[in-house]
């Protein structure tokens, strides 16, 4: 994973909902319950670094949910906006500013990403409370936000 500065890189994190259920999965290295993310490589924009993420992380390709403005000419090109920003402290000198989307699943079949999960499932919103490991607080608030956006 490559980072863009030694103090803060730009990340991606998809909460693919399907049947009023969210994409969640149990992350090795972490030991958490995340929605499918990453970093934004070098040469990406922050789109594709998140079909890319949903894709290798769980098989599917997904449709973002957002707006993109008409605004694209030579020069510029518009982008969906994720639906919400943070920015969350990996260590005493690093950071990142994770860029949050909500998005459906189009094709593919689910497919655990062993090197990097130790699991993958669909979770109802009643679920959440129950994960072990514990879901952090923030990460719970943006699966019930996009459950309640997506339903």
């Amino acid at each position: 994973m490559p980072h863009i500065h030694y103090a803060i890189d730009f990340t991606v994190a998809i909460f693919v909902i399907h049947e009023r259920k969210v994409l969640l999965i149990h992350h090795r290295k972490l030991n958490k319950w995340l929605p499918l993310g990453g970093h934004v490589e070098p040469d990406e924009e922050p789109e594709q670094a998140a079909l890319r993420e949903a894709r290798e992380e769980s098989g599917f390709e997904v449709e973002l949910i957002g707006e993109r403005p008409p605004t694209t000419e030579p020069g510029t090109r518009a982008l969906i906006a994720p639906r919400f920003l943070d920015i969350h402290r990996i260590n005493d000198v690093h950071e990142h500013i994770g860029m949050i989307y909500f998005a459906r699943p189009k094709s593919g079949a689910m497919a655990l990403a062993e090197a990097e999960h130790f699991d993958i499932g669909w979770f109802a919103g009643d679920q959440l409370d129950t994960l072990q490991p514990p879901m952090s607080s923030a990460v719970k608030w943006y699966c019930r936000k996009a459950l309640e956006e997506l339903e």
